[in-house]
């Protein structure tokens, strides 16, 4: 029987970052990922020999390596990137999962998707124009999206004659920055991705710098992904109830563990309606296992036949969340129509959605200066602001601080069920930046 110890050890040697790029526009980003690929030597022959001719056909004597990652026709024209594109890659000492974000203010919604599961966000500052609104804007996210370790890489050293006070004061504003939202780590690298100083291989034209390549960060920050110890969760996504032969009376509930572990013989309850029961048992491929753990996906199977369906979480008896239809959250914009006071929505986390109704926006977000603008009526698109949502029926939600699976959720337009905003419940930003930086990742939910 596997135990949570041996379940640990398996994880300790999983070697597996998510991460995105973030930055302003022509700040290099696509450049820079794709420097990191060609020189891992994490790039297919026919693929470079693609780009090389692409590049070619506009002109260009070296290879473009942005043209890596921008993979669609208007990027490749305009030379920005429209679309998150993601991209896997691998060397000796760690996996990657990487999510290259659009630059472009109007596109700032696809950086919350790109960085809602990342554990490192890659922030690019262009070293002639330091730390501008969009940098800004995207350390912002970072830090409501609970992202724990930042990398500020400082690009386009070589047009500023790699001057060590140039990359010193855009670090110093920008640390500062980033720490008072309460951004646990933040790691400044000078480099210049188009000559691939300090990206893959040190640079020789910056001997003043000491620390480490983006890559060799990326391979060596500490990264946990043991979720075994957080606030045990199961959102229900399917009732099972073959009603054959062979199962007359089987009735599983089936989905993915959101965190934690569940334990056959636990005692459980079922939110929103709050009866208890007991696991009776846990299938898992096929097999019944004696204990599941995120993110597996599992059937649990109860003691005692209740009333459960698809939306309803399952959890530990002593450690349930509290449940309510009063949501206070703050949310990121991404649509182009207006969030407004009174508008009627969908509320959709985990794997239940309910009606629900906007009912105020206490204050907008201001970047320059993190002031909260009172009573702004509306949140437009790339606003970050205060909600609170009344929901028509009741919701176990956790706090986003506490989990940033159970903890966030979807505002939907239920006209044509374009996504509104994406939310995180309960505080903005981490209260004491310094405390939580002493804490490592104990605090973090990822």
């Amino acid at each position: 029987m596997t135990t949570l110890t041996q379940h640990a050890d398996q994880l300790s040697t999983t070697t597996l970052l998510r991460f995105a790029t973030a930055g302003s526009v022509d700040d290099g980003k696509s450049t820079l990922v794709g420097r990191l690929l060609h020189d891992s030597k994490s790039v297919l022959t026919d693929q470079l020999e693609a780009v090389e001719h692409a590049s070619r056909s506009r002109g260009q004597a070296a290879p473009d390596l942005a043209l890596l990652t921008d993979g669609l026709r208007a990027e490749r024209e305009q030379g920005i990137t429209i679309d998150v594109a993601y991209r896997y890659f691998a060397t000796p000492r760690r996996r990657f999962i990487l999510a290259d974000t659009p630059g472009h203010v109007q596109y700032t919604r696809n950086m919350v998707t790109g960085a809602s599961t990342a554990e490192l966000a890659v922030v690019l500052v262009d070293a002639r124009n330091g730390v501008v609104e969009q940098t800004r804007r995207h350390a912002a996210v970072a830090a409501l999206l609970r992202v724990p370790h930042v990398v500020l890489a400082v690009n386009k050293m070589d047009l500023v004659d790699y001057a060590e006070p140039v990359f010193a004061a855009i670090a110093e504003e920008f640390t500062a920055y980033a720490a008072s939202l309460g951004v646990p780590e933040i790691t400044a690298i000078p480099i210049s991705a188009l000559a691939g100083d300090n990206v893959v291989e040190p640079s020789a034209n910056m001997d003043w710098y000491g620390g480490p390549t983006v890559l060799e960060h990326l391979e060596t920050v500490p990264v946990s992904h043991d979720l075994t110890t957080c606030h045990a969760r199961f959102p229900v996504q399917y009732v099972i109830r073959p009603q054959t032969a062979e199962h007359p009376d089987y009735r599983g509930y089936a989905g993915q563990i959101a965190a934690g572990a569940f334990r056959v013989g636990e005692s459980v309850t079922v939110l929103p309606s709050g009866r208890t029961s007991t696991i009776a048992g846990i299938d898992a491929l096929g097999e019944s296992v004696d204990i599941a753990w995120a993110p597996q996906s599992v059937t649990l199977l109860l003691a005692d036949d209740i009333d459960v369906s698809r939306g309803d979480l399952i959890a530990p008896v002593g450690d349930a969340p509290a449940v309510t239809q009063d949501v206070e959250a703050t949310v990121c914009h991404v649509a182009d129509q207006p969030l407004t006071v009174g508008q009627r929505v969908l509320l959709k986390h985990t794997t239940r959605t309910v009606k629900a109704i906007v009912k105020d926006i206490p204050s907008r977000l201001t970047l320059d200066d993190l002031s909260q603008h009172p009573a702004p009526g509306q949140l437009v698109a790339n606003d970050i602001g205060r909600v609170v949502v009344r929901t028509a029926e009741p919701l176990a939600l956790d706090t986003y601080a506490d989990s940033r699976r159970t903890g966030s959720f979807l505002l939907i337009d239920p006209a044509d069920g374009t996504t509104l905003a994406a939310g995180m419940a309960g505080e903005s930003f981490a209260a004491e930046p310094a405390a939580e930086a002493d804490n490592d990742d104990a605090q973090w939910d990822f």
